[in-house]
C-alpha cells in the first residue's frame, strides 16, 4: 500500500498471529526506544498485533479464518467480527466500541505500543521525510472486509464535507483476492453509482421513502458481477453496496460513511446510518444529503471503464519464480493517494521484498 511516491526509506508492518492482550504498553520516552528496538530487530520490519473491528448491523461470513467461537468475542451485542485492519492509526467509529478499537499495535519482546503513538514519536524514521512533512502521519490503511451478504448502498464523504463535522474524507478501492474467497456466498455483485439519467430529485424520493420500507433506491442503480482477482477504484461520494466475496480495501485512514438504502435483505437500516457524519443542522436537510453525491461520477455512462481494476505485473520487481502485481493503482481526483501489490512465489522460490515508500 503506497499512500504518495518517494524515495525515503520506508516502513513495512506485518501482522503476527499472536494476541498483544495483556503485554505491557511503552509509555513517554519508552515509546520511541521501543520503536527504534523493533525496527533494529526485524530489520526495518515492525510487527503488528492482529487487529479485529465487529459491527453491529453487519453478518460475518466466517473466512477470516478466526476460531469459530472469535467471531463473537466482543460480544453478541456488538455484532459479530467481519473486519481485519491493518497498520490503522484510526480508531473505528463504532459505538459502545473498545478504547483501542481499530488501532494497530506494534509487539516487540513482550511489550506494545499503538502504531499511531509509534509514527508520532517516529514519524520521519518510518514514514520518510516527504510523507511525514505533508500528512504528520500515517493517512491510510486497509482491511479485510468479510460479510455473508450485501451491505447498504452507501457513501464516503469528500474532505470537505468530513471537514464539517472534524473529520477527513475517505476514498478507497476493493481487491477480491482469490486465496480469501473459496465462496461466493449470497450476493457477488455491487451495485456502483446511479443509472444515467438519473436526477437529484430521484433520489432525494428515495430519502423521502425512508419509513416506507424499501426507499427504492437500488432501482436507480446498476450491479456488477464480482469476479476473484479484479478490484474497483472508489472516490468519495460515489454510491455502491458491496456484496459477498471477501474485500481486501485499502482507504484513507478515516470512517465515514452516509447510508442511502432503507431496507437489505429484509432488515431495516436507522436513519441514523444516512446522517451519522453530517452536521446535526443538516440531518433533516435531504438537498444537503443528496448534494454530498459527486454526481458526474455516479451518473457516468463509463462507469466501469473509469474504475473497474485488472492487475498489471510490475516488471521490476519480478523474477526468478517470483511475481509482484499491482491490484490496486491509479488516481482519484487526480491524486495518487494509495495502491496495493499482490506477491506470489513459486513452489521452492526465495524473493526479497524492497519498496520505495512506506507499506503496511
Amino acid at each position: 500500500m503506497s499512500p504518495l511516491p518517494a524515495s525515503e526509506p520506508a516502513l513495512v508492518a506485518t501482522n503476527v498471529e499472536k494476541s498483544a492482550k495483556g503485554r505491557r504498553a511503552a509509555k513517554g520516552a519508552g515509546v520511541a526506544g521501543l520503536v527504534d528496538a523493533a525496527l533494529a530487530a526485524g530489520g526495518g520490519v515492525l510487527r503488528l498485533a492482529p487487529n479485529w473491528v465487529p459491527r453491529s448491523f453487519l453478518h460475518p461470513s466466517r473466512r477470516l479464518r478466526l476460531h469459530p467461537d472469535d467471531y463473537y468475542a466482543f460480544g453478541a451485542q456488538r455484532g459479530g467480527i467481519d473486519e481485519r485492519w491493518f497498520s490503522s492509526t484510526i480508531e473505528a467509529a463504532n459505538e459502545r466500541r473498545t478504547a483501542d478499537e481499530g488501532l494497530s499495535w506494534v509487539v516487540h519482546d513482550g511489550a506494545r505500543v499503538l502504531l499511531r503513538d509509534a509514527i508520532a514519536a517516529r514519524g520521519e524514521t518510518l514514514l520518510g521525510a516527504s510523507l511525514w512533512r505533508r500528512h504528520r502521519r500515517w493517512p491510510v490503511f486497509a482491511k479485510f472486509f468479510d460479510n455473508a451478504g450485501p451491505i447498504p448502498h452507501h457513501m464516503h464523504q469528500s474532505d470537505e464535507q468530513a471537514a464539517k463535522t472534524g473529520q477527513q474524507g475517505k476514498p478507497e478501492a476493493y481487491w477480491f483476492p482469490p486465496q480469501m474467497n473459496p465462496v461466493d456466498h449470497a450476493f457477488p455483485h455491487t451495485f456502483f453509482g446511479l443509472e444515467p439519467g438519473t436526477t437529484k430529485g430521484d433520489v432525494r424520493r428515495c430519502l423521502e421513502r425512508w419509513n416506507e420500507g424499501d426507499n427504492g433506491i437500488l432501482d436507480l442503480s446498476r450491479a456488477y458481477r464480482l469476479k476473484r482477482g479484479s478490484g474497483w477504484l472508489v472516490g468519495p461520494g460515489i454510491l455502491h453496496a458491496p456484496g459477498s466475496l471477501l474485500t481486501f480495501e485499502p482507504q484513507w485512514a478515516s470512517d465515514v460513511f452516509g447510508v442511502f438504502q432503507s431496507l437489505v435483505e429484509g432488515r431495516t437500516v436507522p436513519w441514523e446510518l444516512c446522517v451519522r457524519d453530517v452536521p446535526k443542522s443538516k440531518r433533516r436537510d435531504l438537498d444537503y444529503l443528496v448534494d454530498q453525491l459527486d454526481w458526474d461520477a455516479n451518473v457516468d455512462p463509463n462507469f466501469k471503464a473509469n474504475h473497474y481494476l485488472e492487475p498489471v505485473v510490475d516488471e521490476s520487481r519480478s523474477g526468478d519464480g517470483a511475481t509482484d502485481r499491482f491490484v490496486v493503482y491509479g488516481t482519484i481526483g487526480g491524486r495518487q493517494l494509495f495502491s496495493a501489490k499482490e506477491l506470489t512465489l513459486a513452489p521452492g522460490a526465495r524473493w526479497q521484498l524492497t519498496n520505495p515508500d512506506a507499506s503496511g
